[in-house]
Parts: structure tokens; sequence; C-alpha cells
């Protein structure tokens, strides 16, 4: 499925307004006047490790993951951001290069304000920098109890862990039970750090036991107590 390219751009920065939290009129002039969009397909790169940001980038439709590259070759995924999200943005306000990556995994939209612009306005607006420092802390918050979870837990734990957070984090379809994000075998092995031949193993192991149910990419939580516990006992 392709993204159709004509768009109003008022609505893709409305909905940049609405992740910027707290910004004022004279804050939605200057972005915009210095802000810009851009179509990208699936498995299209938004940002390289070693680049240097020059716009802050809200994603406005469409999910990214967040990864770093492991040495034998292996990413790390870090997160998978949804829409109505900030990326990079801890390198741009660092004045650092980025120390990660970022690939859309469905066709999305991004919206790249200019970094000049930003600064301006965080100088002036403390509502719109408590809103930057918010998602900054959430994201630390999460990343610490996945560092828990990689380095402690052993396989099944970590899977299940990785199940539940999805649902948490992208919600389910109508059944209540059927996550709304569809990931290869090899994204699901990267968040939860183990290979892809053992996320496979563990995905059938709790389909046989009927614990979830797998359709394709798509993964239902059939009993997520059951999850949730194993999880816990890592």
């Amino acid at each position: 499925m392709k993204i159709k390219q004509k768009i109003d751009f008022e609505k893709i920065l409305d909905s940049v307004f609405n992740i910027l939290i707290g910004i004022t009129e004279k804050d939605k002039e200057q972005i915009a006047a210095n802000s810009s969009y851009i179509f990208l397909s699936k498995k299209k790169t938004v940002f390289k490790e070693g680049e240097t940001p020059e716009h802050l980038i809200c994603l406005v439709s469409g999910q990214v993951k967040i990864y770093k590259e492991g040495p034998a070759g292996r990413d790390c995924i870090m997160r998978m951001a949804n829409s109505g999200e900030m990326l990079g943005y801890y390198a741009l306000i660092a004045d650092e290069k980025y120390n990660v990556s970022a690939l859309t995994i469905e066709d999305s939209i991004i919206c790249k304000i200019d970094r000049e612009t930003v600064f301006n306005i965080l100088k002036k607006n403390t509502k719109v920098m408590i809103t930057i420092m918010r998602q900054m802390a959430k994201e630390l918050y999460s990343l610490s109890s996945k560092t828990v979870t990689l380095t402690q837990k052993h396989i099944r734990g970590r899977f299940a862990e990785t199940l539940l957070r999805l649902g948490e984090s992208y919600g389910f379809e109508e059944d209540g039970k059927t996550i709304k994000i569809i990931l290869s075998r090899e994204d699901l092995a990267n968040l939860s750090n183990m290979t892809t031949s053992n996320a496979i193993r563990t995905l059938s192991a709790l389909n046989t036991e009927g614990l979830i149910e797998v359709d394709g990419r798509r993964i239902k939580l059939v009993d997520i107590a059951a999850l949730e516990e194993i999880s816990k006992i890592g």
C-alpha cells in the first residue's frame, strides 16, 4: 500500500502541534514557515547512526523502529515508535550525532522542523520544553526496565514481555486480543535480544500451548494473564 502523495500540509501541522503540547500561536507560525514533510514507504531510513541531526523529527503517521547495529551484524531494537512521537531528539538537544538509526516498518509521514526554530521555541516556551522532557523521561523509564529484562530474564520471559509491551504500546484490533502491529520474526527476535530461530521456536511453543494464536505475522494474545506470569517469572 502506497501513501497518496497529495495531502493537506495544514493537517500534518495540526498533528505536529498536538505532539508539541504547549506551543503558542506565534510558535505555530514559526513551525509552519520552517518545516517540511516527507513520505517514506516501508523499510526506508529516517536517519542513520553517525549522522548529524538538523531537524526535530515528528512521526505524523506510521511506525518506525529505533535500533542500534550490533557488532555481529544483528540489530538491537531500542524501541518501536508510533505516530504522534518525536524521533532522534536526544541527539538534537545534546548537539551530538545520532547514536541509533531509525527505519520505517510501514508507510509513514514525518515532519521535520528546522533545529534553529526548535531551539528558539524552547528558549522562550517552558511548556514545550516540559513536553519534550516528559517524553524523554518516559523513554528512559522504559529503557531501564528493558535493560533488566534483556540481561536477567530467560528467553521465554523476554519474549512474553515483548508481546505484552507491543500490546500496551500499539493496542489491539476489535477482538481486543490481536496486536495492532505486524512485525517480522527477525524484528521480534531483535526486540527480545535473541536469535531469529529462538524467536520462531518460542512463538511456536506459546502458540502450541494456546497462550497466543499466530496467523502469518499477526499475533493474538489469547491468555494475557499467563503471559504476564511468564514475564514475571523471567
